[in-house]
């Protein structure tokens, strides 16, 4: 460089990138101006909103009624628990099969990954839909809809795991004669566990926010209770299932970080 000169503050873009970056902003204008809360709909909102926390305070807190919240708090766990086990042994040998190394399916491993795209890019409210209109209202529903959420989240970051696995045992395995499978078990699967564990814990972390949610839709658990009390305009039994709700999710998140950190 010369001596008295300055490099550039910002690198040159073509006109391409320009161009483009003018219509993200023209898009993002126009986006705020449709879907963007106005200053009056804020000045609005908010002493209804006050209105509305006025009207669930104070919570329930009648004996028969933090049973029924209990037992549907339980009920929602189950859901996530048994929903991401179930999808965390489906996501293994599907990730097996979508991962680039060491897949036996060979070309065929697109249409796996494809599998685990399709389950991830659905919301959990569609499959929640999908599942109530197949085996009815209830628990099973939401369920099958954790579990397929859980292929989805897990089927996707174990085939990255796998894939970043040490090859140096892969190929000396390989060079023994040993099979895709016990290479799968004597190299992969141990060198990938840490992070196989950590995504297991998120998805179950996830798995019990988004059980909360599917009982909006008839998927059970507290959120259907959630649902009746604001359909029934019963606002203090929703504030104590919301508190109810925080306290879960904080508990969880307080659990998962502990066990992600004794793994590391």
């Amino acid at each position: 460089m010369a001596e008295g000169t300055l490099p550039a503050r910002l690198p040159r873009i073509s006109p391409l990138t320009f161009a483009l970056l003018v219509a993200a902003g023209a898009l993002l204008v126009a986006s705020l101006q449709q879907v963007a809360p106005s200053p009056a709909q804020l000045a609005q909102g908010g002493p209804r909103m006050a209105e509305l926390v006025g009207r669930m305070l104070p919570p329930n807190l009648e004996g028969a009624f933090l049973q029924r919240v209990f037992w549907r708090m339980i009920e929602t766990f189950q859901i996530a628990l048994v929903g991401t086990v179930l999808g965390v042994a489906i996501s293994l040998p599907i990730a097996w099969l979508s991962s680039k190394a060491i897949s036996p399916a060979g070309a065929f491993r697109h249409v796996f990954k494809m599998l685990v795209s399709l389950f991830r890019t659905v919301p959990d409210l569609v499959w929640a839909l999908i599942f109530v209109a197949s085996v009815g209202l209830g628990a099973v529903a939401g369920t099958m809809t954790i579990m397929v959420d859980t292929i989805g989240f897990c089927g996707r970051f174990f085939a990255e795991a796998m894939e970043d696995a040490d090859e140096k045992p892969q190929e000396a395995l390989f060079a023994i004669g040993a099979s895709r499978l016990s290479v799968l078990c004597g190299a992969v699967l141990p060198d990938a566990m840490p992070s196989l564990i950590n995504t297991t814990l998120f998805a179950l972390e996830k798995a019990v926010r988004s059980s909360v949610v599917l009982g909006l839709v008839g998927a059970g658990g507290i959120g259907q209770e959630l649902k009746v009390a604001f359909d029934l305009f019963q606002y203090k039994n929703a504030s104590t299932i919301i508190l109810v709700i925080f306290v879960i999710v904080l508990v969880m998140e307080f659990v998962t970080d502990r066990l992600r950190a004794r793994v590391q």
